[in-house]
């Protein structure tokens, strides 16, 4: 069973199940990051949704880049967790899926390309209490306890 974080489903409500990769980037005592700007701004763990026929690896590689314009080497599961959220960029009610990664930033090869998106290294201790979600909170006060 994966552990649930945030708001219980809404009773008749039709969720579609969207499953996706989040990468905690540790390096020196801070947290690569990702904030998109609207509708928010909200903080994350940089990742997203799987695409058809697309590995999860792959997926995170992508993901990263797009949202944080950073490569990143050796990722490996350490986790998983359940949300139910509304997803206004897709008018969509989701059951997300969210397969936690950690990965070594190894080298930033430009700005975010995903619109709306923007980089942030921020202290591990401050993400742990600013990320714009509870299962993203969980994993980053792991990754400051050493996992």
């Amino acid at each position: 069973m994966i552990r649930r974080f945030g708001e219980s489903p809404v009773p008749g409500q039709k969720y579609t199940r969207r499953i996706g990769v989040y990468c905690l980037l540790p390096q020196n005592h801070r947290l690569l990051l990702t904030c998109q700007l609207e509708p928010g701004p909200d903080l994350q763990l940089p990742g997203g949704g799987i695409d058809p026929g697309e590995s999860p690896i792959t997926a995170l590689h992508r993901e990263v880049f797009e949202e944080t314009g950073w490569l990143i080497a050796a990722p490996r599961r350490v986790g998983a967790f359940r949300r139910y959220a509304y997803m206004p960029e897709y008018d969509l009610w989701a059951e997300k899926i969210c397969l936690i990664y950690q990965a070594r930033p190894v080298r930033r090869l430009g700005p975010p390309s995903e619109p709306l998106h923007e980089a942030i290294w921020m202290d591990t201790g401050d993400a742990a209490q600013m990320l714009g979600n509870a299962g993203d909170r969980h994993f980053a006060m792991r990754c400051l306890r050493g996992l």
